[in-house]
């Protein structure tokens, strides 16, 4: 779907998109006959409808460069809004502006012939996008290994899984020099790796274009955009910092926040008393002991004592991180001046054996051979573990001992490097690990080969309740004291009650 509506002098000043006023309200009719007598007899004082009011009164402003999030509970009114914007509904009330061409991925399958095939429909909707005959012959082998499906292009698209339609229809809307992307809910559907190669596209294309995207994903609306909006039931609730509006809908959704964007009122407006529930002494300085039954170590702790001290619990029940890892894959995305080429990336046990199935909280090693095609006096090799949404969750690489490893190589020679670490808890999902080769420093250097999607694994469960990982917990205490009259704590015995 495209809008081009930039009128002519438009200002880099106007916003890209302006909404004013806007209000769309459906009809529904409870049997098909009324929608004849509505025809024939209705008017302002007899209706053989009812009203829903899926938007009422929606202001809103974009401006050029911004990406905007909207979320809302289903029927909050996002994906009309989209609709609205795009022109594939006309509103009851209210004006839309744009300024620039809009290119859209609303629903699955939306502006699909069914019975055509992948390439004549790449074909209809890059000219329906403005894009001329010769522009679309130029780019079709461009949008073809964006998306990546193979033989199944000249297939109709009838035949094409979920997957598949997104996969052809964002190859295409990446490829239209649209100054205003919209996508709804289409990041949902799709592999990990297809996945990570979107969000690569979309932060570059953050830097000269609009983005509004629609999701239920507060996660991905935090890493993607500037600003949030969050609808329910048609109206705006609250709308500025995508991280601090998304916090207010997530409270909101677990009982936190009320439909009004508002916290509960406070204890005091309640009846109860503001110090009901004194704060607790602090506990006196005291040596717990450890889960062996010692006291815990001081300084340094060795290396091989870096493990979870609940590693043993964990793992015999079913909040055990299981880890599937996936084969080395060569074609996952790449770039770089040539110098080295990365042939072979795995996670593995101490005496180098790959790993297909790891548990986290577990000391691993990543080891990487690069192949040397160029004289690198100073290489450098780093890591990176993404999650679904591209970001970074950590990675490392061999600057930092480049004087005490010292490795220069020549053409034919093989680097391999080599990570140890714990292997971090993760939440479920499908994590990718980035691999580059470098020659150079920290701060200024060559990049010879950087594979995205070097390998992937898939995490199944994990006790790990908060955050993008969790970390190894050396030791977790919990301990309850009973306050005396002089406000002091004394500690209680285990199982013992105040």
């Amino acid at each position: 779907m495209c809008s081009d509506l930039q009128p002519e002098g438009a200002s880099m000043d106007e916003p890209a998109i302006s909404v004013q006023g806007l209000s769309k309200v459906f009809r529904l009719y409870d049997r098909p006959r009324q929608r004849i007598q509505q025809l024939l007899f209705g008017g302002r004082t007899r209706k053989y409808y009812r009203e829903f009011h899926a938007l009422s009164d929606i202001s809103l402003t974009v401006a050029k460069g911004q990406a905007v999030g909207i979320i809302g509970e289903n029927g909050s009114g996002k994906s009309t809004l989209l609709q609205l914007i795009c022109g594939t509904l006309h509103p009851t009330a209210g004006t839309i502006h744009l300024s620039g061409r809009v290119a859209a991925l609303l629903e699955l399958g939306a502006g699909f012939n069914p019975d055509f095939s992948g390439r004549e429909n790449v074909s209809m909707n890059a000219s329906l996008l403005g894009l001329s005959p010769a522009e679309i012959e130029a780019r079709m082998d461009d949008i073809l290994a964006f998306a990546d499906i193979g033989d199944f292009i000249d297939n109709p698209v009838k035949t094409y899984s979920s997957g598949m339609f997104v996969r052809l229809a964002f190859a295409v809307i990446a490829h239209v020099d649209a100054d205003i992307l919209v996508i709804d809910e289409a990041l949902a559907v799709g592999d990990a790796a297809f996945g990570q190669k979107c969000m690569r596209f979309l932060r570059r294309f953050q830097k000269t274009g609009t983005v509004l995207f629609v999701s239920h994903d507060t996660a991905a609306v935090t890493a993607l955009c500037d600003r949030a909006i969050w609808l329910n039931h048609g109206t705006v609730v609250a709308e500025g910092d995508a991280k601090t509006v998304c916090e207010r809908y997530y409270g909101h959704l677990f009982g936190a926040v009320g439909a009004n964007g508002r916290a509960p009122e406070d204890s005091e407006a309640n009846g109860a008393a503001p110090d009901a529930v004194p704060a607790p002494a602090p506990a006196p300085a005291t040596d717990t002991p450890d889960a062996t039954g010692g006291s815990p170590p001081r300084g340094p702790v060795p290396a091989e004592d870096w493990v979870d001290g609940r590693r043993a619990w964990i793992n015999e029940s079913t909040l055990r991180n299981d880890l599937e890892v996936f084969a080395f894959d060569p074609t996952g995305g790449d770039f770089g001046a040539g110098g080295a080429r990365i042939e072979d990336v795995r996670l593995t046990d101490e005496a180098g054996t790959p790993y297909s199935w790891i548990v986290g909280g577990e000391p691993v090693r990543l080891r990487a051979r690069i192949a040397v095609l160029e004289p690198l006096d100073a290489p450098i090799v780093g890591f990176f573990v993404k999650d679904r949404l591209g970001q970074t969750l950590f990675g490392d690489n061999t600057f930092l001992n480049n004087k005490r490893l010292a490795c220069p190589a020549s053409p034919g020679q093989v680097l391999e490097a080599s990570f140890r670490f714990p292997m971090p808890y993760l939440p479920p999902g499908t994590y990718t690990v980035a691999v580059a080769v470098a020659n150079g420093t920290q701060t200024e250097h060559v990049q010879h080969h950087w594979l995205h999607d070097a390998l992937m694994f898939k995490s199944h469960a994990t006790h790990s309740s908060a955050g993008l990982v969790g970390i190894p917990m050396f030791e977790v205490t919990l301990e309850c004291h009973a306050t005396t009259a002089t406000g002091s704590a004394a500690a209680l015995a285990p199982g013992s009650a105040p």
